[in-house]
């Protein structure tokens, strides 16, 4: 089976520099570097899977410096999918920007790397930088989702359908997992977090914000063997994804045709 797969941007951000999105110094810290916000789109016939949910606009107007661009569930209206039907929702990671609309898409299965909400509900979740990095309400959301049996923790590589698989790298958080999609062009791996830019993994500089160092050049290495192709690979917050694939007609600036 394969799927066509459609980058959904939701949001940008003018105000971040380089350093905030590049471990260790970089000499050009203070430079502007704006960040895009996505989720991801994998349609095949009547099937689909969403993957992450991205963050609300109350959440953008309370952390600053966000342009709320368009709600993600009318994005995926437009591709011709109800967000009421789509039975897959998969999560990369627990921050913020990736868990803001699970509530929107009722009907799914949320699937996520047990370890990834383990350690949200440790006692280390709420230190330092990992507070910041989370939303209480949208952990809260999801432990509640666990006892009526809607969230389907995994561990390692999951079939989320027939051509659509995950894959936990870590690095990033302890439980990230990035999504691999059968398509026509080849496998595309939608990197989320495990790539925020082209020039993390094209460089072999991981982000800023670290979990586990090592794990995090080894996600660099898994996505390359999972991928068709080095281009298949498509970073979680890069702007130039959109100049990289083709817009669809009418979405210019937020959506755009991956495979």
């Amino acid at each position: 089976m394969t799927w066509q797969v459609y980058a959904i941007r939701f949001a940008h951000r003018d105000a971040s520099v380089r350093g905030e999105h590049f471990y260790g110094h970089d000499p050009c810290a203070l430079d502007r570097f704006p960040i895009s916000y996505y989720v991801w789109l994998a349609v095949s016939g009547d099937q689909a899977v969403l993957f992450d949910a991205g963050f609300t606009p109350d959440t953008a107007a309370r952390r600053g410096n966000r342009e709320y661009l368009r709600f993600p569930m009318d994005t995926v209206r437009a591709l011709g999918v109800d967000p009421d039907t789509i039975p897959h929702v998969v999560l990369s990671h627990l921050h913020y920007d990736h868990t803001g609309h699970l509530r929107d898409f009722p009907g799914a299965r949320i699937v996520l790397q047990e370890r990834e909400l383990a350690f949200w509900t440790s006692r280390h979740a709420s230190r330092g930088e990992h507070a910041h990095l989370a939303e209480p309400g949208d952990i809260a959301y999801l432990v509640e989702q666990n006892l009526t049996g809607r969230v389907r923790l995994v561990d390692g590589v999951h079939e989320v359908a027939p051509g659509v698989t995950a894959h936990r790298l870590g690095g990033h958080t302890p439980g990230l997992q990035v999504l691999r999609v059968a398509t026509e062009a080849g496998h595309v791996v939608l990197a989320a977090d495990g790539s925020h830019f082209y020039e993390n993994i094209g460089r072999d500089r991981p982000y800023a914000v670290v979990n586990h160092l090592p794990s995090m050049y080894e996600a660099f290495d898994a996505m390359r063997a999972l991928a068709g192709a080095e281009e298949l690979i498509v970073p979680g917050h890069d702007p130039r994804v959109l100049d990289r694939f083709p817009a669809v007609s009418g979405l210019d600036g937020i959506a755009a045709r991956i495979a």
